[in-house]
């Protein structure tokens, strides 16, 4: 039976939708839920990160931790938006870097916005850094990010991860690759993915995050990246759009001719 554009269109949409916001929104509403059932957050801590020999935390003060993946890696964010920034500039006087306009807005927006969120959720949360509880040498409690914190404890802001959400935030290049690179797309993402963890390790050797942080990042990155790309980036339906979807979604890119010999 021959399906119409109309319905291709539809069913190529639903499948986009299902596969990069509905499934996603599961996958970390579950692992938000293991992580709190099983108090991932502080067994990992315990046994994987803070020194009960050294009573400190096993990167902290470490060259490998604070200077290479903290400092080095924020400025390696910091250099990727800047080039990104300055293609946008030059795109205005340079034919050559126009057609880059429009990626070069979405991956400055993605690098100002994902991290920017997730600090002005740091000061709304009030949750402590783990360096900062009484279990691991600090002078305060453990709250948990529902509880009823107590009025007297000061104010913190360490939840959200923000470092790791600038790893994160590189998941646009996966957004930047839909439809004509597929492959590149994969690799983007599995690239932020690798950066995002490592910038995440870095963080809870250092006492600077738990588990759960880091993950809160991660969600609130792909979501923020994905409302971009709808607003930014996604063609206006059509074969175009549909090859955008269908190769996102089977993982190959399409022809036109390949598009529109589907179903007859």
């Amino acid at each position: 039976m021959n399906m119409s554009n109309e319905d291709r269109d539809l069913q190529a949409s639903r499948l986009f939708w299902r596969r990069h916001a509905q499934w996603p929104a599961v996958f970390f509403l579950v692992l938000f839920a293991t992580v709190m059932y099983w108090h991932l957050d502080l067994r990992i801590a315990d046994s994987v990160f803070f020194s009960r020999t050294a009573n400190d935390w096993i990167g902290a003060h470490t060259w490998w931790a604070v200077d290479l993946i903290h400092t080095g890696g924020g400025w390696f964010v910091r250099l990727i938006g800047l080039a990104a920034l300055l293609t946008l500039v030059s795109g205005f006087w340079l034919p050559r870097l126009r057609r880059w306009r429009r990626d070069a807005s979405y991956l400055v927006l993605a690098l100002i916005l994902v991290p920017g969120v997730v600090g002005a959720l740091q000061l709304v949360t009030n949750v402590d850094c783990p360096r900062n509880l009484d279990q691991y040498g600090g002078d305060r409690p453990y709250v948990g990010l529902l509880a009823d914190r107590p009025d007297d404890l000061p104010r913190t802001a360490c939840y959200p991860g923000s470092h790791s959400s600038s790893g994160f935030a590189l998941m646009a290049f996966y957004f930047l690759s839909l439809g004509p690179r597929p492959r590149m797309a994969r690799w983007a993402l599995a690239g932020a993915i690798l950066l995002g963890t490592i910038f995440s390790i870095g963080q809870q050797s250092r006492g600077a995050h738990f588990l759960s942080h880091d993950l809160a990042s991660a969600a609130i990155a792909w979501f923020i990246l994905l409302a971009l790309w709808k607003a930014l980036l996604a063609p206006p339906w059509g074969p175009d759009r549909r090859q955008v979807v269908e190769s996102a979604v089977d993982g190959r890119r399409k022809t036109p001719d390949q598009a529109d010999a589907r179903g007859r």
